[in-house]
């Protein structure tokens, strides 16, 4: 298959990867060039961790992070584990390299949350709703509305999308300024906040442990070094082949998560564009957030550079205000 100036060999593109509605790997393959635009602005420069199934959604998968032999446009970045370990992980910057990895048999995008300029710095923050046995798709949809207000009075900008299969992920693009247990703790604050807001814990819990939870997981613990999450227009292995779908604010409290799949995407895209389109420009410093929160940062080197970095927002802030001040009695 020619994908821009690049050959890729698809093998067995006859192959059905998804049984129920009869689509093939060539389906999918299509599919990911499709939407390869919008897609690559959310793995471009990260470590991809392939989650492999060989045989389609029917059949057993594999995990595996180390890049198998690739060719020239693929990319690889090493990465040692604070075990000792270390691996290569491919890094997917082009179409070509995306129907690459999707024809080893990747249905899912699953990528770090942070780019190869700073592996171990996040350029988002997110909150998962992960709804378990029980609780009704309703409570997930109104606790991200109660998730976004805070982000809004954060001064956050935030960016749903379901999560493909089962729950919805809300994203935060921020500076990659701090280290994954910075973001994690912060991310956990402001979920206890959501929780405090909703105040049922038959709707909305951060609570732990598994056995101890009613309510759908207000989850702050994939911000951590390593996780991964299937990205914006990700395939998922349901049946019916769904899509990690960006959504406006407007859509999210009467979403269908059964509406988004390999066959209405591209329309949807084509349709409205890609929702996500200008995210990574609007990167926000968390930085005065945990003064917000009514938090400290842990780590001793970061309260010095956060306190620079405060003085220097609030100094910003308040010359922006006087600015704007002299503008309006200037007009008056």
């Amino acid at each position: 298959m020619r994908v821009g100036r690049r050959e890729v060999q698809i093998t067995n593109p006859d192959k059905v990867f998804f049984p129920e509605p009869g689509l093939t790997k060539g389906d999918l393959v299509a599919y990911y060039l499709d939407v390869a635009d919008c897609a690559l602005n959310h793995i471009r420069r990260r470590l991809f961790h392939m989650k492999r199934y060989p045989n389609g959604v029917d059949g057993d998968f594999f995990h595996q992070k180390r890049v198998p032999a690739h060719p020239d446009f693929v990319g690889e970045q090493f990465v040692q584990f604070p075990s000792g370990h270390s691996t290569v992980f491919a890094v997917v910057d082009n179409a070509a390299a995306l129907a690459w990895v999707v024809n080893l048999g990747c249905i899912e995008l699953h990528t770090w949350h942070s780019r190869v300029d700073d592996i171990e710095r996040p350029d988002y923050l997110l909150i998962d709703l992960d709804p378990s046995e029980g609780n009704p798709w309703e409570f997930v949809r109104e606790i991200a509305m109660v998730v976004k207000e805070v982000m809004d009075e954060l001064g956050l900008a935030s960016y749903p999308k379901t999560s493909g299969a089962t729950g919805l992920h809300i994203l935060a693009p921020i500076r990659p300024e701090l280290a994954f247990p910075e973001v994690r703790r912060l991310a956990k604050a402001l979920a206890e906040e959501v929780e405090r807001r909703v105040d049922d814990q038959n709707v909305a819990t951060t609570t732990w442990r598994v056995a101890d939870r009613r309510g759908v997981f207000v989850d702050f613990g994939q911000n951590a070094r390593d996780r991964t999450i299937a990205c914006a227009y990700s395939v998922r292995p349901t049946p019916d082949a769904r899509v990690s779908a960006p959504m406006s604010w407007k859509e999210v409290p009467r979403c269908d998560l059964s509406r988004f799949t390999v066959k209405t995407m591209p329309k949807r895209v084509g349709r409205l564009g890609d929702l996500t389109a200008g995210m990574w420009r609007r990167k926000a410093s968390l930085l005065p957030r945990f003064e917000q929160l009514g938090i400290p940062p842990g780590d001793p080197s970061i309260v010095e550079l956060r306190r620079g970095r405060s003085r220097r927002w609030v100094s910003e802030q308040s010359g922006a205000s006087g600015r704007s001040g002299r503008g309006r009695g200037a007009g008056a």
